[in-house]
Order: structure tokens, then C-alpha cells, then sequence
């Protein structure tokens, strides 16, 4: 019996069929098959999504052995890649040609075509999630064809396929916008709540990247700013002084103090809830006050040893702030103990119609929950207020919602409904969780049609 888990293990399948395919026809040899007999196909990448959105009960096709760089084209900087390579990887692959993703999020084992299928993003009011950067892709359909696609060729369903969840079809390759290879300064300042939410939006916007961890059951954030600077230039004057960190600095940094240190926490917490407010205190002014240059890549990304789940959502950039209010207000009124921080990233609007930043400048709010412990009263008690602030869900993050709330949310939905419908009739890539977002049944039909 094949067993797959997510990277949490709060979601696991036991599909029929897990295939590692070499080569594209194999990859279509397994849809062939699949629609002969009336089953279905999910894609799995790192299986880092917190949802079901790549388990499986039928045919499961594991990205692994599709992996590396396919072209780059230095003139434009767009590189064009297998769609299992992973994001950990990508930086070596740039490096010889000096080029770099714009961004990033703040880890890195994901498969890149997850990373896009589910709309990963990073932080800072200038840049995009990764749907944004993409300019092209090459999509294996329920029929057995292989199609390129991009904003010269089928613009429409290249637009509608930038965050698609796996539904319209597999990615086989894809291609991004990159850019020259650059340096980011970062500082890690603490600071109060109050302190970091008054004049927030000022502040995003006078950084290139910002974002900040509160801790809760105090009054402390850490607060993390980056300064991009191009790969061997030098700082901006104020800037100068801050050098880049020894090897035996970073792994002090991240792998004792933001790793094991975390963990103890967590496992303390877990089994005496009153301590998560003294070791959250400690935590805010252990992970506080540290300035260091390095290329981008490294400080965008941290390793995450201590394993979570994760709820996330997008809300207009000015709700923000007031929805991390009421958030510390009902952790406040309930006996909840809580010893990971909240996350908050900001982001540029984009126009990519499944984006959680489609049409408007955004604040990301992410909830966490050691893997130990059960996150459904935090994050059954967090998602109303999210709501009510006019959020939407990551798509690769928990959440309740289905077809009817987030049709509300997105002006293009039924766009992107009847893609689905005429790519995949019989709704051969998906599974209950995609049906739930989609409102799909098996019969071919669509519920709520409009």
C-alpha cells in the first residue's frame, strides 16, 4: 500500500498507484490510464501544503524525477524549468547565469510548480507572489495534450492557469521572470505591538521588505527588514556598516535559536500550557536585534526544523493591522495557550485571477500550531475575524471554506470555473478537497453554476 503525509502529517492518503515519472510521456501514459478507467490524478511536489489539496486515492504522480533547469534566456531573464524542481535548488541553477528569483517565500523545499499551483508569495509591497513572475508553462491536459502556454499563446488559459491548483491540468515545465543577482540587509529589531501597527502601512512601504512575528501573551514583535542591494555593490551609507555573518554565526541563529530553542518551547508548551507566556517573552528577546548581509536567497529563507500547521490569510493591506488586534483580543478572552508567533507579510496587488492578492495591496496573516497540538480552536476561533476583514485563504494553508464563500471573493471565479469544465469534464484532477473549493461533481456537472 503506498502511504503519502503531508509535511505536517496532519493530512495523509493511501492512493492505489504512486507513480514517479522520468519523462513526459510517462507522465502521460499515467492520464491515459487514469481516464480509461474513470479514476483520478493528483500531483504531489514536497507535499508542504497544510490542506489535502495533493493527496490522492487513485493515481498519485510524484514531480521528483522531473527536476532541473531547462533553458535560461540571459537577454530577458527568464529561466525555464521541469516543474519538480525545487525552490532550495533554483538559486544554484541561477547563479552561473547571475540571476535570481525576485522573490521568495521563507521556506524553500517546495517543487516550483506547487509553489505556483497554490499561490506562494513572500513579502514586500513591491513584488508579487510567484503567479505574478511567471510568464509561461507547459500543461499536460486531461486529454492527453501537451500544450505551451503563455501571453502570446492561449493567453487565456496561460492567465487563468498562473495559480490553478493542480486542476486545470499537470505543469510540466515552467517559466519566470527573473532578475539580476542582488544582496538583501536585513535587521531584526523588537518592538511592541502597538509600535510595529501604528503607521504599519508607512512603514511597508519605506522598506523593500517588510514583516513581523508577534509573539502571543505579550507585547512583543520581531520585526524583520530588508535592504536590496545588488549582488557586490556597496550599502547605502547608513547601511554600510552591517557585514556579512560566519558560517558558525548562521547556524548558531537559525539552527539553536530559531530551530531548537523553538522546539524546547514548543514541547514545553504543549504539555504546560502556562508556560506559553513566560517562554513566548523569552522567545521575543532571544530572535530580536540581529543586522547581517547576505545574498538574497539565504535571508529570505529560513529552515523550519520544528514542524506546524499553518492557517494564512489575505486581507485588504489598511485591514490588516485592526484584524491582529482583534486577534490578540480573543486569544486574550479564551484559555488558549499558544507558543508559535503570528506571522504578518505584505504584498503587491497582482492580476492573476485565482491570486489571494488579485486587485489590491495586501497584508498576509498567518496563524501557527506546534504539530502536536490540535489547531482547531485557534484557527476555528482566528478565521471569522480574517473573514470578516474581507480575507481569503492561502490555498496550500487550513481553512473551512468552499465553493459559495470563495465565489465570493473572486471576481473571476466562474472564469476560471468553466476553464476547469472544458479542460477536464469529468473533473479527472481532483479530489474531495478541490471538489469542495470548486464546487465540482463527479457526474460533470458544477454546483451553483451561474
Amino acid at each position: 500500500m503506498n502511504t503519502l503525509s503531508n509535511w505536517s502529517g496532519i493530512e495523509t492518503s493511501n492512493p492505489r498507484h504512486l507513480w514517479k515519472p522520468e519523462t513526459f510521456a510517462q507522465t502521460a501514459g499515467v492520464v491515459e490510464q487514469a481516464a480509461r478507467s474513470g479514476q483520478r490524478v493528483r500531483v504531489v511536489g514536497a507535499a508542504h501544503s497544510f490542506t489535502p489539496v495533493a493527496m490522492g486515492t487513485d493515481h498519485v504522480i510524484s514531480l521528483d524525477r522531473l527536476t532541473g533547469v531547462i533553458d535560461v534566456d540571459p537577454v530577458n531573464r527568464r529561466a525555464r524549468f521541469l516543474a519538480g524542481t525545487r525552490l532550495r535548488d533554483i538559486p544554484g541553477l541561477l547563479a552561473p547565469y547571475g540571476l535570481a528569483l525576485p522573490n521568495q517565500g521563507d521556506v524553500n523545499p517546495q517543487a516550483i510548480a506547487g509553489a505556483i499551483s497554490t499561490g506562494t508569495h513572500g513579502t514586500g509591497l513591491g513584488f508579487t507572489g510567484f503567479g505574478g513572475i511567471l510568464t509561461g508553462l507547459t500543461l499536460l491536459t486531461a486529454s492527453g495534450e501537451i500544450l505551451r502556454v503563455s501571453e502570446s499563446e492561449r493567453p487565456e488559459l496561460f492567465d487563468l492557469a498562473r495559480v490553478s491548483l493542480g486542476v486545470l491540468g499537470i505543469i510540466l515545465e515552467v517559466e519566470v521572470q527573473c532578475v539580476p543577482a542582488f544582496d538583501l540587509i536585513a535587521q531584526e529589531t523588537g518592538e511592541s505591538f502597538d509600535e510595529i501597527l501604528d503607521g504599519f502601512e508607512q512603514r511597508a512601504r519605506s522598506h523593500d521588505h517588510l514583516e513581523f512575528f508577534w509573539f502571543p501573551h505579550t507585547d512583543r514583535t520581531m520585526v524583520k527588514t530588508n535592504t536590496r542591494v545588488a549582488g557586490g555593490a556597496a550599502a547605502p551609507p547608513h547601511l554600510a556598516s552591517i557585514r556579512r555573518r560566519p558560517a558558525w554565526m548562521r547556524m548558531i541563529s537559525e539552527e539553536l535559536v530559531d530551530n531548537a530553542a523553538l522546539r524546547a518551547m514548543c514541547e514545553v508548551g504543549a504539555r504546560f500550557p502556562a508556560t506559553a507566556e513566560p517562554l513566548a517573552r523569552l522567545a521575543a528577546k532571544a530572535t530580536s536585534n540581529r543586522s547581517y548581509r547576505a545574498a538574497a536567497h539565504e535571508v529570505f529563507v529560513s529552515p523550519r526544523r520544528v514542524r506546524f500547521n499553518e492557517m494564512e490569510y489575505a486581507l485588504p493591506l489598511a485591514e490588516g493591522p485592526e484584524a491582529l488586534r482583534e486577534i490578540r483580543a480573543f486569544l486574550e478572552s479564551k484559555d488558549i495557550s499558544v507558543t508559535f508567533p503570528v506571522e504578518a507579510r505584505v504584498s503587491a496587488g497582482d492580476d492573476v485571477p485565482l491570486s489571494t492578492a488579485y486587485g489590491r495591496e495586501t497584508m498576509y496573516l498567518a496563524v501557527h500550531r506546534f504539530a502536536k497540538e490540535d489547531p482547531s480552536e485557534y484557527f476555528h476561533g482566528v478565521e471569522p475575524i480574517l473573514r470578516a476583514h474581507g480575507g481569503r485563504p492561502h490555498w496550500g494553508k487550513r481553512h473551512t471554506l468552499g465553493h459559495e464563500e470563495l465565489s465570493e471573493l473572486y471576481p473571476r471565479w466562474e472564469d476560471f470555473r468553466r476553464m476547469r469544465h472544458r479542460l477536464d469534464p469529468d473533473a479527472m484532477f481532483g479530489n474531495e478537497h478541490t471538489d469542495h473549493l470548486f464546487g465540482v461533481r463527479r457526474d460533470g456537472a458544477q454546483a451553483g453554476s451561474r
